[in-house]
């Protein structure tokens, strides 16, 4: 769709700037994205250029965390059986991960659970708990879940277990009756607030390092965990998100992980090849989530906890062919949803519905929905016995999509999730009225007409700055992703020199740019812009938002831009 520009900040960099410069070794533009993104001091900008898991807050900032690790390591040390219950996706299957890892660091053997989506639905189940119990478990840490299992909880602490939930997902009206409840959304403020599952899962075990018997072990080896886990989850990559996944990366580099060095085999990466938080969501993260997407997410988790390459690398290329019919499918759902929004054009909010869709595959069309279409919107399908439908929501940066699931409870069975993404379950006769109060929701917080979207630049960037040291530098801003977005400049007029498409459908653009003034060439790339970039724009005259960044898919570093928009 095409975008309203507006800058990423209104106030201008201080006069204070070129001495910051000098003093972080950094060019100007640099310190005026960060200045745009409101870091105001010389010490946050350093934090942020350099951050080291020194600058990690105190663990037990976050709410909670101190009761549960007492809770469970009062339990380990009477020798009481523990069993660790996460979720299908990418958050959930690496906390049960580094739960299980970092717990066999100190000899201690636990059992876990993974729900089937298909079978079970998202969180806890009362078969499940009390299929624990038969099997011995005599305490449960949930992982990525467990903040709205209030009957399931309430099970287990009948049948005599220890309970801990460990979550990140917002609190209901009812909290369940556990031992101990650690979660940053039990209080706001603090600055753990946006850490995924994996993150406070981590923090949890690093404060049980210090009270379990023996020496403490070194965890910082589970942060390839944390970094796989937070970059899927989608949730906010700045402040403590950012010190663990940038420490992760380093670790997914090296890939000592068996489990992570096949996994980035069969992505067609090297093993020792350095990925960012975009390469890890892309075509890591959905080989992880193919699993539980359709159906059993125990094989990514034997992946991530396999002790040897040769043991990994089958169980990887099992993911990748799994992967390959998940997208498969994903592209068949997603013309079958467009079709259905587009006879709606005239709702502010989206529901769409078909019984057949896939309900391990309907997020992620959720998201391509609201990409083409800009509207909040809500995937829904039937469940095998027809008695549910079970649905994924997924929303616009200016829309609350879990406040307004807590509008139209009264129709849901089910609901949970985040401000951006959530889940949900109705009962059939109730589809029509979440339609119609859904969408009306969506008028009242909104208005009626939708929106266009924002692309906020960060400044305007003539070629002839465009160079690789500055590249190098902008490098350094990331992980990026929710939160920390990849910067966006604007160019001066430019002239589109050359045009032509690519890729197996003619889907993509690769244009060569030129700049009158400066006599600067460069080439640009439009991703699935081939059929609107139209081809008679050779020799115009344009302006152009885009990304810069290093092309080394050839092995010699280029310059290349990612183009976003363009305006006349």
């Amino acid at each position: 769709m095409p975008c309203i520009w507006k800058a990423r900040r209104e106030s201008p960099t201080p006069s204070e700037a070129a001495v910051w410069a000098e003093e972080l070794s950094v060019s100007p533009v640099v310190i005026d994205i960060l200045w745009n993104r409101g870091l105001t001091s010389l010490e946050d900008m350093d934090t942020f250029l350099s951050p080291g898991l020194r600058h990690l807050a105190n663990p037990a900032e976050l709410p909670g965390l101190t009761e549960a690790a007492e809770v469970l390591a009062a339990g380990l040390k009477d020798g009481k059986k523990l069993a660790v219950w996460g979720d299908y996706d990418v958050d959930g299957i690496t906390s049960t991960a580094l739960v299980k890892e970092f717990l066999k660091m100190h000899d201690i053997e636990i059992m876990h659970h993974l729900p089937n989506r298909l079978e079970e639905g998202y969180g806890m189940n009362v078969a499940g708990v009390e299929r624990l119990a038969a099997d011995g478990a005599e305490m449960i840490l949930t992982v990525d879940c467990g903040i709205s299992d209030i009957k399931p909880v309430a099970r287990a602490r009948e049948l005599g277990m220890i309970v801990v939930v460990s979550d990140h997902h917002i609190p209901g009206d009812e909290l369940p009756d556990a031992d101990a409840i650690c979660d940053p959304r039990l209080k706001e403020g603090g600055p753990y607030d946006d850490l995924a599952g994996v993150g406070v899962a981590l923090l949890i075990m690093t404060a049980l390092n210090k009270l379990l018997p023996g020496e403490p072990v070194d965890w910082r080896p589970l942060l390839d965990l944390v970094a796989l886990g937070t970059v899927a989850d989608v949730v906010k990559l700045k402040g403590m998100n950012r010190i663990l996944v940038k420490n992760g990366l380093l670790h997914i580099k090296e890939a000592k992980r068996p489990g992570m060095a096949a996994l980035k085999v069969v992505s067609d990466y090297e093993r020792g090849a350095e990925l960012a938080a975009g390469q890890i969501g892309f075509n890591l993260a959905p080989r992880i989530n193919a699993a539980g997407r359709m159906g059993d997410p125990t094989k990514a988790l034997d992946l991530l906890l396999s002790d040897s390459f040769d043991a990994a690398i089958p169980i990887a290329e099992e993911l990748n062919s799994i992967n390959m019919e998940r997208r498969r499918q994903e592209q068949e759902i997603s013309e079958e949803a467009f079709a259905q929004a587009e006879s709606m054009k005239d709702m502010a909010g989206l529901v769409l519905y078909a019984d057949h869709w896939h309900p391990g595959i309907i997020g992620i069309v959720a998201s391509r929905v609201v990409e083409k279409y800009y509207r909040p919107t809500l995937i829904l399908c039937s469940t095998e016995d027809g008695k549910l439908l079970k649905g994924s929501g997924r929303s616009i940066s200016e829309f609350d999509l879990h406040e307004s699931l807590k509008s139209v409870s009264p129709l849901l069975t089910t609901f949970g999730g985040h401000k951006q993404a959530a889940g949900m379950s109705i009962v059939p006769e109730n589809l029509d009225a979440l339609r119609e109060q859904f969408n009306q929701y969506v008028i009242d917080d909104l208005g009626p007409d939708p929106l266009t979207p924002t692309l906020k630049l960060d400044s305007e960037l003539p070629f002839a700055d465009i160079t690789h040291t500055l590249l190098k530098e902008l490098e350094m801003l990331g992980p990026f992703g929710m939160g920390n977005p990849e910067p966006v400049f604007g160019s001066s007029v430019v002239t589109v020199a050359e045009y032509r498409t690519f890729g197996r459908e003619h889907e993509h653009v690769k244009l060569t740019l030129a700049d009158g003034e400066s006599d600067a060439k460069l080439p640009g790339k439009l991703w699935r812009m081939g059929k609107v970039f139209p081809r008679n724009l050779k020799g115009k005259l344009l302006r152009f938002a885009f990304t810069p960044k290093i092309d080394r898919y050839t092995g010699i570093p280029k310059i290349d831009l990612r183009i976003r928009d363009w305006n006349f």
